[in-house]
């Protein structure tokens, strides 16, 4: 039984909100900004909601309440199979957070919108201490789609704001190298032995409570979060031994993670903050609040330890973010290994064919150096497979890409079998082999040992997805949305297509709208297809110029395109009725 959860806080029994002008204040700040940047149907539901809450109607505040008086739904409105409502609650949700990084940072009071529901929350955050956070007063809960374990809370440093942007633009990547002396483990004749990935100090989780009983839930959430943690490859776990008085020494690890638990009769609170070691601040906190049921408490333990590993350890989680900043758009040449990891997911986010080829050599780099480095010969692999799914320009004295490919996930696999990194790369290149049993295989394998990392769960999804399981695809790719904070547009697509093949073109039009993949090509002709099936003869006309025009070649061969992802025969049809309607000329069908 998945354990009750509920969003309180000790500094705020009588939930009392702000004044009215604070508020308001604050929600013409956020609207005035440019880093604000949302369409007009967004700002009109966070305007909303703000003053349905002000207004103490809180208790309105449902998917249909707000479908039908912001979005202008009829009466019939079903939140079930028309899903703006959550699509535009989770553009706000990202929207804020980028604010908040940025020109909000130091604004008095936040605005967040906790999932599972679209009552605002308001915080004051004083710099330096906690924050406390304002919950309006609702006699009872919103009913949740996934009941909330966490209310987040961000705690940003001036001087580490920065770190924590990365940012893609059309002409590269913005990016930050991080200091050789950070990075590279050096033997004693001063060479580099290994890439030093980010090492994370997990120290013993403080017993607030001074129970027996509380004692006992502190290890266990302590255990419980290092062995969910360790199971991402692209961090170090490193743990106190038991006596052992812990030194936050940034010559032994990079960042810690410290915590402290308070319990009660009727729940329970951790509480955690993550901190950069060379200087004390802190980079990210966060409360998780849960009834405190002895008989559900393992099951309390794992769910919350999940959340803080996917949190802080998955691809484009808060470490990652931590290290990543901006330098040139080109790696140089004496890259470390780990930066170029880095270097591979901020491409990602964007897929943009003008930064493939200097990560591909940064990555080549740094197998070459560390032949032992079993996470950038997964990231190689998918970068070779990225020349053939996205008809990226290469070396005509290059072998096929699918072969490199190959060879490389089999290197990332025997240096580590369990490297999730690794298991998707060989996931992707056996299915771009045609060999879809044995990919899904090694993708459902993958995902369950970890299933807290987004980026394999997202990628499984895909290709279940394409394979013909449409609907199941579409469910995991959902899932990972508002967990992963990179290639949110890749993945919008690919939910978008989704969608499109089992005939619910209102939601793919909604979800490649969201989108925005600019100079990737198979985000073009997807759209063209959801476009000209669904009428939208000017949008299709823009998507059927901007292929003709960048992409010719992939429009001649769509067929092909289609073929090599594995897509069904019928499907390929459906698809390619989309793109007739579009306007394009198809031959083959």
């Amino acid at each position: 039984m998945t354990p009750e959860v509920v969003q309180l806080d000790d500094t705020t029994s009588e939930h009392t909100l702000p004044p009215e002008s604070d508020v308001r204040a604050q929600l013409d700040r956020i609207l005035s900004s440019s880093d604000f940047d949302v369409p007009d149907r967004a700002r009109r539901l966070l305007t909303y909601i703000i003053e349905e809450t002000m207004a103490g109607r809180a208790l309105r505040l449902k998917a249909y309440s707000v479908a039908t008086e912001v979005f202008g739904r009829p009466a019939s409105f079903d939140a079930q199979s028309d899903p703006v409502v959550r699509i535009e609650a989770s553009r706000v949700r990202r929207a804020l957070e980028r604010y908040y990084l940025t020109a909000g940072r130091d604004d008095p009071i936040i605005i967040t919108i906790p999932k599972g529901g679209y009552v605002p929350v308001f915080s004051s955050l004083n710099r330096g201490s906690a924050s406390a956070a304002i919950v309006p007063q609702v006699a009872e809960p919103v009913p949740p789609r996934r009941a909330p374990m966490a209310r987040r809370t961000w705690l940003f440093g001036g001087a580490t704001l920065l770190a924590l942007i990365l940012s893609v633009t059309f002409g590269g990547l913005i990016f930050r190298q991080p200091s050789s002396e950070s990075l590279s483990a050096v033997a004693t004749d001063g060479a580099a032995t290994s890439p030093n990935v980010p090492k994370l100090l997990v120290l013993p989780f403080e017993n607030l409570s001074a129970t027996a009983d509380s004692a006992i839930i502190a290890r266990g959430l302590t255990d419980e979060v290092v062995g969910q943690i360790s199971k991402f490859r692209e961090i170090v776990v490193i743990v106190v031994p038991a006596g052992a008085a812990p030194v936050r020494d940034p010559k032994l690890a990079r960042y810690s993670l410290e915590g402290s638990l308070r319990t009660d009769p009727d729940q329970l609170r951790l509480s955690v903050r993550l901190l950069r070691n060379d200087d004390g601040s802190v980079l990210w906190a966060n409360s998780y609040d849960a009834s405190f049921d002895v008989n559900a408490i393992i099951q309390t333990q794992t769910e919350i330890a999940r959340q803080v590993a996917t949190a802080l350890a998955q691809p484009y989680g808060i470490i990652f973010h931590a290290d990543a900043g901006p330098v040139a758009d080109t790696p140089p040449a004496d890259w470390d290994a780990y930066a170029c990891t880095l270097a591979y997911f901020a491409y990602r986010v964007s897929l943009d064919p003008k930064m493939h080829m200097s990560v591909r050599q940064c990555l080549e780099r740094a197998v070459d150096r560390f032949p032992a480095y079993s996470n950038a010969w997964a990231l190689l692999s998918l970068t070779y497979l990225d020349e053939l799914r996205f008809r990226f320009r290469v070396n005509a004295d290059d072998s096929p890409p699918l072969d490199r490919a190959l060879e490389a996930a089999r290197h990332a696999i025997d240096l580590d079998p369990e490297n999730v990194r690794g298991l998707q790369a060989q996931m992707t290149a056996l299915f771009f082999k045609k060999d879809v049993n044995e990919a899904l295989k090694i993708g459902a394998r993958a995902v369950a040992t970890n299933p807290n990392d987004t980026e394999i769960v997202g990628e499984y999804g895909i290709r279940l997805a394409l394979s013909g399981e449409w609907k199941r695809g579409a469910e995991l790719i959902e899932s990972v949305l508002d967990r992963n904070y990179g290639p949110l547009g890749y993945y919008e697509t690919a939910l978008a297509l989704s969608l499109y093949m089992q005939r619910d073109y209102r939601s793919a039009d909604t979800w490649i709208k969201k989108a925005n993949m600019g100079a990737n090509p198979i985000y073009h002709i997807v759209a063209a297809a959801i476009f000209g099936q669904g009428g939208e003869m000017a949008a299709a006309a823009v998507e059927r110029e901007w292929l003709m025009k960048n992409a010719p070649q992939l429009v001649l061969e769509v067929d092909r395109e289609l073929a090599v992802r594995n897509i069904r025969v019928d499907d390929q049809a459906h698809f390619v009725d989309g793109l007739r309607k579009a306007g394009l000329s198809i031959a083959g069908y």
